[in-house]
């Protein structure tokens, strides 16, 4: 728990690339994509899927925008403890860890040590395992309430990089529909 309350400590903007895998429960492989990813405190973070399942998740702080390329469409919704209670927030929120999740486990496992965490109140998650190499973290594993796993895998690592705000803006492209909150 101290190797994530320091990162959370000292961490305040973060870029990384990723490999996310869906796993059924049994951890067969469902599906696997590739993006990169943008955070700073507070609040506010940038997840890109590359191809074939283009898809950009910004937070603005006050605002969560979801753009699925292929559909073209953008949902937006209001940034609210849901949000909070999310992975990504815990990776770049402004709220004590503590606040919103209780550590289950520590352990080492593959080269990394690990937190696992609990969320407390609602999640759609039951349990998130962070993986540290260091102070960095490589490695998050989200299990549902249908036991399947989302395992993201981070590389090329840059903790505290100069991130302009507008990042964490999505220019909407013309004739994409906009869904709920404000657009």
């Amino acid at each position: 728990m101290a190797t994530l309350e320091a990162f959370l400590g000292g961490v305040q903007t973060l870029t990384a690339d990723f490999k996310q895998e869906l796993l059924t429960a049994d951890e067969r492989p469902l599906q696997t994509d590739t993006g990169s990813l943008q955070l700073k405190r507070p609040n506010r973070f940038r997840w890109t899927y590359e191809a074939p399942a283009e898809l950009t998740i910004v937070a603005d702080g006050q605002q969560l925008w979801i753009y699925d390329v292929e559909l073209k469409q953008v949902t937006v919704a209001p940034f609210d403890d849901t949000v909070g209670a999310s992975p990504a927030m815990l990776l770049s929120g402004d709220r004590n860890v503590r606040e919103d999740f209780e550590v289950a486990k520590t352990y080492t496992l593959d080269g990394l040590e690990w937190v696992e965490l609990e969320p407390i109140g609602t999640s759609d998650f039951a349990s998130v395992a962070i993986g540290f190499s260091g102070k960095e973290p490589r490695r998050l594993e989200l299990v549902d309430g249908l036991g399947q796993v989302t395992r993201i895998e981070l590389d090329n690592i840059v903790v505290n990089p100069p991130i302009a705000d507008d990042v964490f803006e999505l220019a909407v492209p013309e004739g994409v529909e906009i869904s709920g909150g404000e657009g």
